[in-house]
């Protein structure tokens, strides 16, 4: 894979799905995203998502497979579309600028999408364990941090465990605990992440 691609999260069903299936997801999704709303997502279960959105159990498991399916589809739109912006947006997040500023660019972001949708990644993380390290949409993160600070540092087994302690901030868990427990604002906490990645990189 050469270092500037990024592997994409997976589009919802193949390009010829039928229209009843997308029907259903579509349903699906909508159901779970309404129960979660009213219920948390840790009050939320398959059955229940199955009989709000009026689909059998059976449609639900061969659609989504496990609950942590589930939870990884209401974010997989939103995780496309940040991806995007990093491939073919504008810069700083897009190409184009100097590598700190899409580094910057790229944390800010990241908190921006964890604002909005950290409690279902959280969820979609702890029911993955560790496998969730080898999940496209994080090793497409990974990529990304790992080419950037290879072009401020250079190559080598440094940059790899740099690029993984600038991505350990930006899981769903440390987010909530510092946004939820500690109160920090988004500016805080982007100001802290550049500042991270500035030490990291040798910036003021």
């Amino acid at each position: 894979m050469a270092p500037h691609e990024l592997p994409m999260a997976a589009a919802p069903g193949g390009e010829h799905e039928r229209a009843d299936a997308r029907r259903n997801r579509e349903r699906i999704l909508c159901a779970a995203a309404r129960l979660i709303e009213a219920h948390g997502v840790d009050g939320v279960s398959m059955d229940e998502v199955a009989a709000e959105a009026g689909v059998g159990k059976g449609t639900l498991y061969r659609r989504f497979g496990d609950r942590g399916s589930l939870l990884r589809a209401l974010i997989d739109e939103p995780e496309r579309a940040f991806q995007e912006a990093l491939i073919r947006g504008a810069p700083p997040l897009g190409p184009g600028a100097d590598p700190v500023e899409r580094l910057h660019a790229f944390g800010g972001g990241m908190i921006g999408l964890l604002e909005s949708h950290a409690r279902f990644i959280r969820q979609a993380e702890s029911l993955g364990g560790v496998k969730r390290y080898t999940h496209p949409v994080y090793q497409g993160y990974r990529a990304h941090v790992a080419m950037l600070l290879g072009q401020i540092l250079g190559p080598g087994p440094q940059t790899e465990y740099l690029t993984d302690c600038l991505l350990a901030p930006l899981g769903a868990e440390p987010f909530l605990y510092q946004r939820d427990v500690r109160g920090m604002t988004l500016d805080e906490m982007r100001a802290g992440w550049c500042r991270l990645a500035d030490a990291i990189v040798g910036g003021s």
